[in-house]
């Protein structure tokens, strides 16, 4: 793909020749700017690194059921995003044509998925994610011919998982957290992980595009650090994702 860094979100092919499936989220894309999605648009700064991350739909195991996306758990190393949930994504290098060829190559530094396999169907618009400073730019992408995929550094990734959609949008998994008075956002709690912050809000947004979302109570409110210790608790190797997979999906592709 030639899509440089600040080209327009949208549509990279023509929405017809994405799966069924996949077809009214492709066609979603084409919104102004990360306020859309619920994300703050990056400021005018120059000094801002550019980043990338591969949000990457398998096709259902069946007709009429939902696909998985790949999510992984980072590792615990100390910086602001240690034992998160996220899209396989990171900071552009020098080498990197755009948004595409980081997502491309961060997924596969981080899970061994095969770029081969892999087509990128569309951008999201720039986010900024004030924390880490990034500005982020979501890769839509269909996994056409999957491949396995698992831990590849332990000193970054502590689990590879295909997270069936379905799970996702199980109004039992989920709520809203909330960090005292600052923040409160969607959260998604799953076998051994809770899904949060910035990750957990774009797939709110990606769920209600492709009208895969259920109604849900967001009256649900929990503590961030209750939650946590929760799906911490669940992530222990007889209950939940480990360096394999998902207590619900093996990350061996089938």
């Amino acid at each position: 793909m030639t899509a440089g860094w600040g080209a327009e979100p949208g549509p990279l092919v023509d929405p017809h020749t994405v799966p069924s499936w996949l077809r009214d989220l492709v066609r979603a894309t084409s919104v102004t700017d990360g306020r859309d999605i619920g994300r703050l648009t990056p400021p005018d700064d120059p000094g801002l690194r550019s980043a990338a991350v591969l949000m990457l739909f398998g096709a259902p195991s069946a007709s009429g059921a939902l696909p998985d996306v790949l999510l992984l758990r980072r590792a615990d190393g100390g910086d602001v995003h240690s034992g998160q949930v996220a899209f396989p994504g990171g900071g552009a290098e020098p080498a990197d044509g755009g948004p595409v060829d980081t997502a491309l190559r961060e997924a596969q530094e981080e899970t061994g998925v095969h770029p081969a396999g892999v087509r990128p169907v569309a951008l999201l618009p720039e986010m900024y994610v004030p924390v880490s400073g990034f500005r982020v730019t979501p890769v839509l992408a269909h996994w056409e011919r999957p491949s396995p995929v698992g831990v590849v550094d332990d000193g970054e990734v502590a689990a590879v998982a295909r997270v069936p959609v379905a799970e996702l949008v199980d109004p039992a998994n989920r709520f809203l957290v909330r960090i005292r008075k600052h923040y409160r956002g969607p959260a998604f709690g799953l076998p051994g992980m809770l899904v949060w912050g910035f990750t957990a809000g774009v797939l709110t947004w990606l769920l209600d595009a492709a009208g895969w979302a259920e109604p849900w109570d967001d009256r649900d409110v929990r503590d961030l650090d209750v939650a946590l210790a929760a799906a911490a608790r669940a992530a222990q190797p007889s209950a939940g994702c480990d360096s394999g997979g998902s207590a619900t999906e093996p990350a061996e592709a089938t």
